[in-house]
């Protein structure tokens, strides 16, 4: 059972973490290592994660996180926007890197990575998306179209096909995330990406040569006794 969380006091050197008022500098360093450090602890906790925690792992006091973060729900909006800003961002640079798919492949596994973070707080999500205090952000329309863009790059390039819509990769991709879930097998996820790309390159064009034209005798075979019998 998770202890309860501290409250930030007033007065004290202690109230904030700091003994004087934080430079700038020295903010924006707290904010991306607290960030930095309940990204972790999303990713790999199994129950509710203690703001101390956070605030521990990042090497701050309390009233630091409370400072930048005055509920937990404002913690759990500001890793998962960081998250996705981040994933949305990684198609570009990614593209620049490999070829399409090549880069359609290594930025699912980003995906993956997002997923898990998300799993840690959905809970604090989900609660806060219907209590109305987290904003619902247009996560899977973002998603969609950063796919559209590397898919788009790789039909110019003749790697990947023109013929699927970018929202059919993203359920396929969120179905790959759902199965796995609990199976603690990040060698099956792989696995499966990998299948899910090859899905996605273009088909061979057919052989002439090996197509049978329709005919009646294709519906029937000879049975040993040597009378034709249908086929189902």
């Amino acid at each position: 059972m998770s202890p309860p969380e501290s409250t930030p006091t007033d007065g004290g050197p202690d109230a904030f973490g700091l003994t004087e008022g934080p430079t700038r500098a020295d903010a924006l360093r707290n904010r991306a290592r607290l960030l930095s450090a309940a990204r972790a602890w999303f990713a790999t906790a199994e129950e509710t994660v203690p703001l101390e925690a956070v605030a521990r792992r990042a090497g701050v006091g309390i009233g630091t996180l409370y400072r930048h973060f005055p509920t937990r729900e404002a913690l759990v909006e500001a890793v998962y926007a960081a998250e996705l800003d981040e994933l949305v961002r990684a198609a570009p640079a990614l593209l620049g890197q490999f070829p399409p798919d090549v880069a359609l492949r290594a930025w699912m596994t980003r995906y993956a990575e997002f997923a898990a973070t998300k799993r840690g707080m959905i809970d604090t999500l989900r609660a806060g998306w219907t209590s109305g205090r987290i904003t619902t952000p247009a996560t899977r329309e973002r998603i969609a179209a950063t796919i559209g863009t590397i898919v788009t790059a790789g039909t110019r390039a003749g790697s990947l096909r023109a013929d699927v819509d970018p929202r059919d990769i993203t359920a396929l991709l969120l179905g790959v995330f759902l199965s796995t879930a609990t199976t603690s097998a990040p060698d099956q996820t792989s696995r499966l990406l990998d299948l899910v790309v090859d899905a996605l390159r273009p088909r061979p064009p057919d052989n002439p040569s090996r197509i049978r034209t329709l005919s009646t005798s294709d519906h029937r075979r000879q049975d040993p006794g040597g009378d034709l019998t249908e086929v189902s």
